[in-house]
């Protein structure tokens, strides 16, 4: 499009906007804007009132109010007001805009004046505002694109979802034009070697900037850039799943490495042995740390870059998606003052965050609680928290040895790795600590046996161990697109067995309450989660405490399945069938739950 040749051009519904933005009409349609409301039900007229008072003191819009306060859905304001205005609203989040048209706009145009292009016809551009009666904004978007614009109204969420998630789906065109910059700038020809300018030259920057930035954005937990014989492959791993997103050209690898080394503070000439680092980045107000580890391989360096979101942001206990049996034994080993409570899981199970969610349980003014952790991925107030650092001695061993004469009450320990740190927690749990702590077992009854294998005595372990928890998270079939559909025989069939022993479920009085028919659910992909379906994780438990019978079983050294077996008979619902259990809710679905569990 031919900026040069663009000219202001009047606004379609201009006139019906001009004449109710005007000061003399503003408290007329607030007047309107009330009425409205409140006919329709959405919030009374004293609420209103009370959050327009609010407004005036604080200097907030009086939409922000209403919303902070939950008095009203942004999208069901903002039909409202496409009522009163006579501007056509739509949810722009739930259509599929192509690309060409999404670009009529550049993503810093879109962001700054909240406005997406969704639709062009021979004469006009469709454009979705939050306030098209800004004729400020409309006639400057009508220069930008040399055409008239029909405005529709739509709620801020909506903009925001479109601008970060479409606009960043789009990452591979904006690296392709970085390349062409590079391709004049980089020189890696001969043994590689090139000078800081070339490494922090600005192509290069931005596409190590665009690839963080999309991590950030998408709410990946790690990013993979990977060398290949003929290129580089980045990955995202979003809702703990890995996906291709980016291919580079072969030559861009050294200066993109390097480029992250200098951010990390490590060595940019070492290419021969692991290295690990970390720096921050900082996007609208957010601050994400971020773990750098570096390998070399046959093809190059392999760099994965772990991101950590700062703040003290950890999810609550009811959240984490433990419940029931395993929540009530959970609870119950934490309200002790002394043993030791573990939770097992691979990497990447949540364990963290459930540990993370039962310290802000405990934490209370009259109790000292500190925590060793590698990293330490969630601030916790009034907690004192320590960074392992293995190169300067400060392991998890070491580290436990002198948390101990602190005087704590209560010790989290991120992950018990070898038989000594296992030793000082149970030393620490028979002193009168409560000892939080991970390990990486399949299932909780795996725990104990592990532990024996580290050389732990059994008879120690049946006299501290208070409860054992395992976890898996699981992706959350996302909500704005989610859908019913019937279970068929093998699906029905495969639920009934997996759930027949499950204490107090009865699943053929679930088929008599729908005709004998079992509704799943599944997403059928949208573009507010990527079309796949998934947005967001929940964990699915399993979790049984220490009594009697148990304990024997432990001083006897028994296997996992022995000891897996009584705590079923007791109660426990196991990984599985908890997992099965949200299927049925309509949380997750079967795949997802065989997937991590299996």
């Amino acid at each position: 499009m031919n900026l040069t040749t663009a000219q202001t051009t009047p606004v379609t519904a201009g006139n019906d906007a001009t004449n109710l933005a005007t000061s003399d009409n503003f408290n007329l349609q607030q007047n309107e804007l009330v009425a409205k409301l409140t006919e329709k039900g959405l919030v009374s007229k004293e609420k209103f009132d009370q959050a327009k008072v609010k407004a005036l003191t604080t200097g907030k819009n009086i939409e922000d109010i209403l919303f902070q306060e939950k008095l009203v859905s942004p999208e069901e304001f903002y039909k409202v007001k496409s009522d009163i205005y006579h501007i056509p609203f739509i949810n722009i989040a739930e259509r599929r805009i192509p690309v060409e048209i999404l670009n009529i706009f550049s993503k810093d145009i879109a962001k700054k004046n909240q406005a997406v292009a969704f639709e062009e016809t021979p004469d006009a551009v469709k454009v979705a505002m939050v306030d098209p009666l800004d004729l400020q904004k409309t006639r400057f978007l009508t220069t930008i694109i040399g055409k008239k614009i029909e405005p529709y109204f739509t709620d801020p969420i909506s903009i925001r979802t479109v601008i970060d998630t479409r606009y960043g789906a789009q990452i591979t065109s904006e690296v392709d034009e970085a390349l062409e910059d590079v391709a004049d700038i980089i020189d890696v020809t001969g043994d590689g070697d090139f000078s800081n300018e070339d490494i922090t030259s600005a192509p290069v920057a931005k596409i190590v900037n665009m690839i963080l930035e999309y991590a950030v954005k998408h709410k990946a937990s790690d990013v993979h850039i990977e060398p290949r014989e003929s290129g580089i492959i980045v990955r995202y791993r979003m809702s703990g799943v890995l996906s291709e997103k980016l291919n580079f050209p072969k030559k861009l690898e050294k200066p993109v490495v390097a480029r992250i080394k200098i951010l990390s503070n490590l060595k940019i000439d070492e290419h021969r042995v692991p290295q690990d680092g970390r720096f921050q980045v900082k996007m609208d107000n957010q601050i994400v740390d971020i773990r750098v580890s570096i390998m070399p391989s046959v093809y190059g360096e392999k760099v994965v870059l772990r991101l950590l979101e700062r703040g003290s942001n950890s999810i609550s206990f009811e959240d984490t998606g433990i419940r029931a049996q395993a929540k009530e034994d959970f609870l119950k080993g934490l309200k002790k003052t002394q043993g030791i409570i573990l939770v097992t899981g691979p990497t990447g199970s949540g364990k963290t965050v459930t540990l993370a969610s039962s310290l802000t349980i405990l934490n209370h003014p009259e109790v000292n609680i500190v925590t060793l952790e590698d990293p330490v991925e969630i601030r916790i107030e009034g907690i004192t928290q320590i960074q392992i650092n293995a190169d300067i001695g400060l392991t998890f061993a070491n580290g436990l040895r002198s948390v101990l004469r602190q005087d704590p009450d209560i010790v989290m320990v991120g992950e018990i790795r070898d038989q000594e740190t296992a030793r000082l927690a149970v030393q620490a749990s028979l002193t009168g600590h409560l000892v939080l702590a991970t390990l990486h077992t399949n299932n909780a009854a795996g725990a104990i046996p592990r532990l024996i294998d580290m050389g732990i005595e059994p008879f120690l372990l049946a006299s501290t161990i208070n409860v054992v928890a395992a976890q898996r998270l699981t992706r959350k079939i996302c909500d704005n697109c989610k859908m019913e559909y019937m279970a068929n025989d093998e699906q029905v069939e495969e639920i009934e067995k997996v759930l027949s022993n499950v204490p107090g479920f009865d699943f053929a009085k679930l088929l008599r309450q729908n005709n004998n028919k079992l509704i799943l659910y599944k997403g059928k992909g949208c573009p507010e989660c990527g079309d796949s379906g998934y947005k967001g994780r929940i964990g699915i438990f399993e979790a049984f405490s220490i009594d009697d019978g148990i304990m024997g079983l432990i001083s006897d050294s028994a296997v996992a399945n022995e000891i897996e077996k009584v705590a079923i008979s007791n109660g426990m619902i196991t990984m599985i069938q908890d997992g099965y259990l949200k299927v049925l809710e309509g949380m997750t679905t079967i795949e997802e739950v065989l997937r991590v569990v299996n």
